[in-house]
């Protein structure tokens, strides 16, 4: 019999980056990656870059705080309370300026991989385009 998995409020691996605090809920790992729950404070003047998932669906549940999503053709701001499901193929872009917290779903993903791996990353990693665009695609992460 599969074992349960209780993680409490402000557990679950973390990863504090410039942007947000992210809070690992449920890896990938537990699910032979097709899900993964993250729960991410979002520090004021996040922004993530376009971009979109050839295989990932991402759902996002805003708990506090307001974001805005941009896609090609329309713009929505997610208030708390508000929930969004983005599938596969199709380009995205978040804002937030004031900060926030949310919860983020992956599912046919691991994103939890994918922020612990740059978390060990240096500088030089970062600022070198193809390797960053490289390993990006591993997780199914595509930007223009």
């Amino acid at each position: 019999m599969e074992q349960t998995k209780f993680v409490k409020k402000g557990e679950g691996e973390n990863y504090n980056y410039s942007q947000d605090h992210c809070f690992i809920k449920l890896s990938s790992r537990d699910t032979n990656g097709e899900l993964c729950i993250i729960e991410d404070t979002l520090k004021p003047g996040f922004h993530l870059n376009r971009h979109h998932h050839k295989i990932m669906t991402e759902v996002f549940y805003i708990l506090e705080g307001e974001m805005e999503l941009v896609f090609d053709k329309e713009t929505i701001v997610l208030k708390e309370g508000d929930t969004i499901t983005v599938p596969p193929n199709v380009w995205h872009e978040a804002s937030c300026l004031n900060g926030g917290k949310m919860l983020t779903i992956f599912k046919n993903g691991e994103f939890d991989v994918f922020l612990e791996q740059l978390s060990t990353m240096t500088e030089d990693d970062f600022s070198n385009v193809e390797f960053m665009k490289s390993f990006s695609a591993k997780f199914d992460i595509y930007e223009e």
